[in-house]
């Protein structure tokens, strides 16, 4: 996943998270606060309970005993339950029922008429309120126990309230809360994608841009450094970016520089090399000629021709080094034209009759190719005399030069010899400067070619088996019809 992407999706995660863990503390609060809420009520009811029991044995100083509890709460007992919106139920100090706000809770079994042991020893082990959390299968209670003490604090009886909590008014509340929460955090969830969004793209952008340059940087070219506004980890990001592009430029500079020195060097040292191996057997001819050719010599002539003859034959040697070196250092016109690819070809092809080169084309003769007619025959008359020269004396030359139809805008031409071939690990050494695997030359042919071909906009290609033979490819642009 990209940065911009983590970015969008962790803050997205951070929103969700938080909205479940609100919701949830939410949740639980509301159950707490519930809980909390229904003690307390149970509470203030049963002293508001109590309070009235006390004002009624006060105001009837008679009952003072069990027995006088039913005749006295008989009536009172339904108002009590109905001004405290509660049930009441009053039992003897055994446990048993004496009087009830609500019979039906008794006749449908949902309470007892009889109080549990536990009950009754927690009561005279001397806990004043007793609290049983009661569950049945179709109700949950609280229910509370607590002594009808007479005027000197002797127990008279129990009175029981049970506590039926409702909880309809508090779930809806609980569940209209959470859907308005809900929307608020549908309406933050939006809200923070769009911000996510925004914000990712800004972080990324600045990052994106450093990849972009970092992308088109070329070695040798000027590249623009990156300008950023903030001080920040991008900012040094950035910062680091601009140095590594001065950095980078003056390393390439010092590079161009060395690579030109060592050039120059290596073509000196090709050049001296070249134009040292004909000035020896110049320079003997020479010595020998001053020392063994006399005036009155009746083959005096005769002598002078053969040296004059050896001379002219190392200066000529001479004069195509130069010529090679000059050809190889001037660069290939950049003004080219539309040739018509046969009618090109063989008046090139035709000089190497002697050698029996066979000329074949598939191509129309109204295919045209984007050159320059002058290089083209250089192009030509070079390959065609390596291969004439890499064909042993003990072999059969055969030499073709074939032409391809165009394809996808090229236009392939391929010259094929039966010579000794190339090894394939130095195909790519073949087209340097001083690569040559004969006895003489400067080594500069293929070179040449490569570099015309290139300024043409098109390429070479070599194809060779070692014992077998070789095929060099051409690849010509196709000329458009609306070149000159």
């Amino acid at each position: 996943m990209t940065l911009r992407a983590r970015i969008f999706l962790s803050m997205i995660a951070i929103i969700v998270l938080s909205s479940i863990l609100m919701a949830s503390i939410t949740i639980f609060h509301f159950k707490r606060e519930n809980e909390q809420y229904h003690k307390e009520r149970l509470t203030r009811k049963e002293d508001a309970i109590h309070a009235s029991i006390d004002y009624f044995l006060e105001q009837d100083v008679h009952s003072q005993k069990t027995d006088s509890i039913t005749p006295l709460f008989n009536d009172k007992i339904c108002q009590l339950a109905d001004i405290n919106n509660l049930d009441i139920n009053i039992f003897d100090l055994s446990g048993q029922l004496l009087i009830t706000s609500k019979p039906d809770l008794f006749d449908s079994k949902i309470l007892a008429d009889t109080l549990e042991n536990i009950i009754l020893n927690r009561l005279s082990a001397g806990e004043s309120r007793v609290v049983i959390q009661k569950t049945t299968e179709a109700l949950e209670y609280l229910s509370t126990y607590e002594y009808i003490s007479s005027s000197n604090g002797h127990p008279m009886a129990i009175v029981n309230v049970p506590y039926f909590q409702s909880d309809s008014f508090h779930k809806r509340e609980l569940k209209e809360f959470l859907a308005s929460l809900a929307q608020i955090y549908l309406l933050l969830l939006i809200g923070a994608g769009l911000l996510a969004y925004f914000l990712s793209n800004y972080i990324t952008s600045s990052l994106t841009a450093v990849r972009a340059r970092i992308k088109d940087i070329r070695v040798g070219e000027k590249n623009e450094p990156l300008e950023w506004e903030h001080d920040d980890e991008i900012g040094a990001l950035v910062g680091e970016y601009n140095r590594m592009l001065n950095e980078l430029a003056k390393s390439a500079s010092l590079l161009a520089k060395s690579e030109r020195e060592g050039a120059w060097k290596k073509m000196a040292r090709q050049v001296a090399h070249e134009i040292k191996n004909p000035l020896t057997p110049m320079k003997l001819t020479v010595q020998m000629f001053e020392r063994k050719l006399e005036p009155n010599d009746p083959e005096f002539k005769q002598k002078l021709k053969t040296f004059t003859n050896t001379l002219v034959e190392q200066i000529d040697t001479l004069s195509s080094i130069a010529s090679s070196f000059s050809a190889f250092a001037q660069m290939p016109a950049q003004q080219h034209e539309s040739l018509y690819l046969n009618a090109t070809l063989r008046p090139c092809i035709a000089l190497f009759q002697h050698h029996t080169v066979l000329f074949e084309t598939r191509a129309l003769d109204e295919t045209r190719i984007k050159a320059d007619k002058e290089y083209l025959i250089r192009v030509m008359n070079n390959l065609l005399t390596n291969a004439v020269q890499s064909i042993p004396d003990d072999r059969s030359p055969q030499i073709s030069v074939l032409a391809h139809p165009p394809e996808e805008g090229i236009v392939r031409v391929e010259v094929k010899d039966n010579g000794c071939g190339i090894p394939e690990s130095q195909f790519e050494q073949v087209f340097e400067p001083d690569f040559t695997t004969k006895s003489s030359g400067a080594g500069l042919g293929l070179a040449m070619v490569r570099n015309i071909m290139q300024s043409f906009g098109g390429s070479i290609v070599l194809h060779s088996e070692e014992g077998v033979g070789s095929t060099f490819e051409l690849r010509f642009l196709e000329a458009s019809d609306d070149l000159n």
